[in-house]
């Protein structure tokens, strides 16, 4: 498989010979409008996830970063050799090829912090991740490329956006370390902001996946080979991730981050570097990929957090039918000694880190009769 630049077709993408497709040109002021709003929406929600992050935990994470390694080597090394088994697989042209390899040597995408936050995931874990790998995206994206674009002999060469990863850190670290420090100095108002931002980034969310249909529909049509991929491209990316983050032992609230971080991009990054590598042309036929994954990998998200509320929503059922006296019996207990009461939340606080099943399961223990237990915990 090769790709080679016609002396026809300049190389360049900001050549100003070449006129730009209708298609392209009729969406620009949408697509900067969706730009700017989405970035300030971004920032405040960013702020409102941040009041969630305690400083002692991402302290842990930072002395410990075993969560974090194994993110990034799902980031940086299964999604981008997914993405090449795809390509080999599907027998893609070498301008789409280029276009779904890019897509998986991007970092992750802030919306997974919105995905973990609403599947009770570790959240100073995600945000780690997220800030890490765009900060790995610096030397990984390059890398990843130039070793496995090897055997297609490019003679244009592929432009990192350095200027928009720099963006990205700055947005992304700014409003967490401010939410961090509101955390730390008032947390009861931190709920609340924590509370509007998961309603923010539900509108976000909606935002981005209308102006995706809308910029889709400015772009050629899709064809069948890539809309299949960008379909199970997050998939797989979602399932290797989790089972990756179970083999190296990590806990069940760990595995569900990890999982979501791998399986969601940075879908802003990979256009930017489309549009600074290839031609109006080419753009035709590349653009309509990682718009189109963006929407699957919404719909996926949506798919993951349904199925975690249901199971949680099951467990919980299952467990008040095994155990209908639990509940008044910790009730009673919440007029114990304050030291009974801090040992309860020390122990719960531990069986929330121990990987299991899930936290009913854990309430479950907690709750055994008061003869083999000082206190319901």
């Amino acid at each position: 498989m090769r790709a080679n630049c016609s002396s026809s077709s300049a190389c360049p993408a900001n050549s100003s010979e070449e006129e730009l497709p209708v298609g392209l040109e009729a969406h620009g002021n949408l697509e900067l409008v969706f730009t700017v709003v989405s970035a300030v929406m971004m920032g405040l929600l960013m702020f409102s996830l941040g009041c969630s992050v305690e400083i002692r935990k991402l302290w842990l994470h930072i002395r410990r970063p075993w969560g974090i390694a194994v993110g990034l080597l799902c980031q940086f090394g299964l999604m981008p050799l997914i993405a090449y088994l795809l390509v080999i697989c599907f027998s893609l042209k070498p301008v789409q090829a280029i276009a779904v390899l890019i897509m998986g040597c991007c970092p992750g995408g802030t919306i997974s912090n919105i995905f973990t936050f609403w599947v009770d995931g570790d959240m100073d874990l995600s945000i780690s991740m997220t800030t890490c790998s765009t900060v790995a995206a610096l030397g990984m994206m390059p890398l990843c490329l130039y070793l496995y674009t090897l055997s297609w002999n490019l003679e244009q060469n592929l432009t990192i956006p350095y200027q928009n990863i720099g963006i990205t850190l700055v947005c992304l670290t700014i409003p967490v370390a401010f939410g961090v420090c509101v955390n730390y100095r008032w947390p009861k108002q931190s709920k609340i902001i924590l509370k509007i931002g998961a309603i923010v980034g539900g509108v976000l969310i909606v935002v981005v996946a209308v102006a995706g249909v809308v910029l889709a529909k400015g772009s050629s049509n899709l064809d069948t080979t890539l809309l299949t991929i960008s379909f199970i491209f997050p998939l797989i990316g979602h399932v290797t991730g989790f089972l990756l983050a179970l083999l190296t032992h990590q806990s069940w609230q760990r595995c569900r981050t990890i999982s979501l971080e791998t399986g969601a991009q940075n879908i802003q990054m990979c256009v930017t570097m489309l549009q600074l590598s290839f031609t109006a042309r080419e753009l035709v036929q590349m653009l309509s990929f990682p718009l189109a994954y963006g929407l699957f990998q919404l719909l996926d998200g949506f798919l993951i957090i349904a199925a975690y509320k249901m199971y949680k929503r099951r467990m919980k059922s299952k467990h008040r039918k095994k155990k209908p006296g639990c509940a008044e019996a910790c009730h009673k207990k919440k007029s114990t000694s304050p030291k009974e009461t801090s040992a309860f939340l020390e122990v719960n606080e531990e069986a929330a880190v121990t990987p299991g099943p899930s936290g009913p399961v854990e309430l479950h223990m907690a709750c055994e009769p008061t003869s083999h237990m000082s206190s319901c915990a």
